[in-house]
């Protein structure tokens, strides 16, 4: 039999339980928020004076990767890496973006931590497939430099692009810069799949465009000028 009290508490329950959905559909999953730290650390970048240079290195990119958290750190054996997201260049624009690690190991007189932001652009068809086959290391015939720091290169400039991939990194810490020699990229497909859903596989993301994610509009948005 119900009564006052009873109908009373039922009322009660259903905008409780609503709000505990709500509050669960929402959920900012992990790779959601690297999506959402890779758009902040890219609009950091590509606006600052210090890196005047990196519009102009978008506008020529096959790709770019961007790594908001990468930490390096330890004694005597140092240990670098971070995640972050793969977007390339396609004829709708940038792509949705795929996740991938970057890992390293540095021997050297190494004492703190470091964390660093950091946009690689990915200039030749080389890099951008060794990266989707798993296969990028850098050193040997995979070159990336340092990208120009302060100068600002305009889109008419006719600059030779010789490397493959060009870092740009904004660095705190005690270490005084980033090496990526011999830092390999490697894909999550566990991550991929998270995000996207089974049989989601990086050149299905990237290049094929089979996989899409609607949270992934903001991301797209700061890269589409470039």
């Amino acid at each position: 039999m119900l009564t006052r009290r009873s109908l009373m508490l039922a009322g009660l329950a259903t905008p409780v339980a609503a709000a505990v959905g709500a509050r669960a559909a929402w959920t900012l999953t992990p790779q959601q928020e690297l999506v959402d730290k890779a758009r902040i650390t890219f609009e950091k970048l590509i606006t600052s004076v210090e890196f005047g240079e990196l519009p102009g290195y978008m506008k020529r990119a096959k790709a770019v990767l961007i790594f908001p958290e990468l930490y390096k750190g330890g004694f005597v054996l140092g240990a670098e890496g971070g995640r972050g997201i793969l977007s390339a260049r396609g004829a709708q624009g940038w792509s949705q973006p795929a996740f991938y690690d970057l890992a390293a190991g540095s021997v050297g007189l190494q004492i703190g931590g470091q964390v660093s932001e950091v946009v690689l652009t990915i200039m030749s068809d080389k890099a951008l497939d060794a990266v989707l086959t798993d296969q990028l290391k850098f050193g040997g015939d995979m070159s990336i430099a340092v990208g120009p720091i302060g100068k600002g290169l305009g889109a008419d400039t006719t600059t030779n692009f010789q490397a493959d991939v060009y870092s740009f990194a904004k660095t705190a810490g005690l270490f005084g810069g980033v090496s990526f020699e011999g830092a390999g990229i490697i894909k999550k497909d566990d991550w991929n799949r998270a995000y996207y859903g089974q049989g989601a596989t990086p050149r299905g993301i990237v290049v094929e465009g089979k996989f899409k994610n609607p949270n992934t509009n903001a991301l797209l948005k700061s890269l589409q000028p470039y």
